[in-house]
């Protein structure tokens, strides 16, 4: 995201504007960067705090909400937490919703997601050795000549889809390269 939306935006505001969003984004491709330097993170709390204050001058006082200024203080917070991944709560949150679904009866929800939780891990538990039942564990699937042997090796996503023409593959020379 901090590499796509400042091309997103390039053509819709100023230069002013669009020098902050690109320096928010560098701020934030160095702190959720997979090897974070303690030097470089004391350089981009300074950096931070000049964007904030340019960003003052464009965009009005509502604007400033707690989030915007939780800026200055997420490269401290990498200091002493290390890698920022590490410390993300979107698969917590994930995880939440998903049992928030559960929920069917709104009187007593505790009860209800509790049980279809239950019954959720119960059916995978049990789905795990019925050989002869179709289930969501062991469906075949729906991409034609794909295994999970070859999905584990070369592909990250599930489906991948397939070429429609044959596929050529060409190798160049040391020549052609150059």
């Amino acid at each position: 995201m901090p590499d796509l939306l400042p091309v997103a935006l390039r053509c819709y505001m100023s230069k002013k504007v669009m020098s902050c969003i690109i320096e928010v984004s560098n701020i934030m491709k160095v702190i959720c960067g997979k090897v974070l330097d303690v030097q470089e993170l004391e350089k981009v709390q300074d950096r931070a705090a000049l964007t904030l204050c340019n960003l003052e001058k464009i965009f009005p006082p509502s604007f400033f909400t707690i989030m915007v200024h939780l800026l200055i203080h997420l490269p401290h917070e990498a200091i002493l937490g290390g890698l920022v991944f590490y410390q993300w709560m979107y698969p917590i949150e994930r995880f939440l919703s998903k049992l928030k679904s559960y929920c069917c009866n709104k009187h007593y929800p505790e009860g209800s997601i509790a049980e279809d939780y239950l019954a959720e891990e119960c059916m995978t538990f049990c789905s795990r050795y019925l050989e002869d039942v179709k289930t969501r564990l062991n469906r075949p699937s729906r991409i034609a000549g794909l295994t999970d042997h070859n999905l584990t090796e070369t592909y990250l996503f599930q489906s991948y889809g397939e070429p429609i023409v044959k596929v050529e593959i060409a190798e160049l020379d040391d020549r052609s390269w150059v």
